[in-house]
């Protein structure tokens, strides 16, 4: 296989090959913590990808609060 044959591949099953890891990497947790710690662990990083990606967009916190709480 040449390098552009990988990369093709690559490109075409992206979200295969993400999901396939994510996969793995809970049940090696799951194997290693448990279920319930996976779980929060799992849940931790999804919250710090979450305010991150809000982050990297600029948000402005005191807004979106403003918001949630409006009368």
């Amino acid at each position: 296989m040449d390098d552009k044959t990988i990369l093709t591949f690559l490109r075409d099953h992206k979200w295969t090959i993400v999901c396939g890891c994510i996969g793995l990497v809970f049940a090696l947790c799951v194997i290693t913590y448990g279920f319930w710690r996976a779980l929060f662990i799992c849940l931790c990083i999804a919250a710090g990808i979450f305010l991150g990606k809000k982050l990297d967009e600029k948000w402005n916190i005191s807004e979106s609060l403003n918001q949630i709480f409006k009368k």
